[in-house]
């Protein structure tokens, strides 16, 4: 499950969000930064907390550590009704307004289906922007649905699985030229006690046995090239993020096969129209499997992305496929003069590859409409409310702490 995807009922007013300290660098980076005076905005702080008389908006900005935590409910496609309680702790490490922000997001949910989900995620930026650590650690006990390979699956013919999974991403990066990053990084992915819930007729259940298995375990490194000169991570308002990831697995570092992806993720935003707030966002996604066979959980598929964003209009693992390819434009625009609340449209299309007949290489279209409501007017961090269509009747709502990309 998305951790990102619970529909937030309730912000309880005393959370304080997430909003940039102020750094020092010794990189000599010119990054592209968001164009708006959070002096004129207002954000849920504004509505629903009174400003303490000790503590002005400058004041707080200019805290090194600022820390978050939401408790809240929701319902998903993928969850049903669920419960969730993540913190945030955002920081930068010196005083110069180019240095990056630093996050470290941990994370608790439970959900109707008796999905438990425990992420631990950091995000760090060290002093002058020099390294980048990157580290993605999950834990899941996690029922959900799949429904085989390519672009051309029956929506009513998924099968409901049940696994245990451990994520472990690790990556250290190094700038090598302005606003370039070159790393590397170890990945380990474990999912085991897998079984299918369903009845399954003893054909299915042969054939689930030999694609899917009761343990799948990939481990290797991941090369890593990042071009990235956004500021803002959580609300780009122009500039451009291009991350190339090459993932070779291999047995002899405890992997159940040899096997290697490439991922190509590059995003493109524009103030439009020009002097404007208003944004238009362009995402491409590449996902290929560039030798040997992945394990099928770890296969390319829908919302399956390192955010978890991938496919609004689908439920989470809608396609699967050996290959994937995704593109989104969303146009981000503002409603109130303040910021407070914003809108967006948005329409992708995501395209898999099958391993049986060139028949399973269509293309999934999905398009929706959004909310934005400004958590915190320093950071520009936004909660998303979208709800996604998608083909064959397959609607819902996607919902994120930050935009979705």
């Amino acid at each position: 499950m998305n951790l990102k995807s619970i529909l937030l009922l309730f912000v309880f007013t005393g959370f304080k969000c997430i909003s940039f300290a102020q750094g020092n660098t010794g990189i000599a980076e010119k990054p592209i930064v968001n164009a708006f005076d959070s002096s004129k905005e207002k954000d849920l702080k504004d509505v629903f907390r009174r400003k303490s008389k000790n503590v002005t908006d400058e004041e707080q900005a200019n805290k090194k550590y600022q820390f978050s935590i939401v408790p809240a409910v929701g319902y998903t496609l993928q969850t049903g009704f669920a419960g969730i309680i993540s913190a945030n702790l955002a920081y930068k490490t010196d005083n110069n307004p180019n240095t990056k922000l630093s996050s470290i997001t941990p994370s608790f949910t439970y959900s109707q289906y008796q999905q438990s989900i425990i992420p631990l995620l950091a995000d760090i930026w060290t002093g002058n922007n020099k390294y980048n650590i990157v580290s993605d650690n999950r834990f899941v006990q996690y029922p959900s649905d799949i429904y085989g390979l390519g672009g051309r699956t029956d929506p009513n013919k998924g099968v409901t699985i049940n696994f245990s999974g451990l994520k472990l991403h690790e990556t250290v990066l190094r700038a090598v030229n302005e606003n370039l990053y070159l790393g590397l990084g170890f990945y380990y992915d474990k999912y085991w006690n897998i079984y299918a819930i369903d009845s399954l007729k003893k054909r299915a259940a042969l054939r689930f046995n030999n694609v899917v298995g009761t343990k799948e375990i990939a481990s290797g490194l991941a090369f890593k090239l990042l071009y990235d000169n956004r500021l803002n991570q959580l609300n780009p308002q122009n500039g451009l993020y291009a991350d190339i990831v090459f993932r070779p697995s291999f047995t002899f570092m405890g992997s159940q096969t040899n096997w290697q992806s490439l991922l190509l993720d590059i995003r493109k935003y524009v103030t439009f129209p020009k002097g404007s707030h208003n944004v238009l966002a362009f995402w491409n996604v590449d996902w290929l499997t560039t030798g040997g066979a992945p394990p099928y959980l770890l296969l390319p598929s829908t919302g399956w992305d390192d955010q978890y964003n991938s496919g609004r209009g689908y439920i989470q693992g809608r396609f699967r496929g050996d290959n994937m390819y995704y593109f989104e434009t969303e146009y981000r625009y503002r409603i109130s003069r303040n910021g407070l609340l914003g809108g967006v449209l948005f329409v992708n299309a995501e395209k898999f590859s099958g391993e049986i007949s060139p028949q399973f290489n269509t293309i999934a279209p999905g398009c929706g409409i959004g909310l934005r409501m400004k958590l915190n007017k320093i950071s520009g961090a936004n909660l998303c409310v979208d709800y996604g269509f998608g083909e064959n009747g397959s609607r819902g709502f996607f919902v994120n702490l930050g935009e979705v990309f």
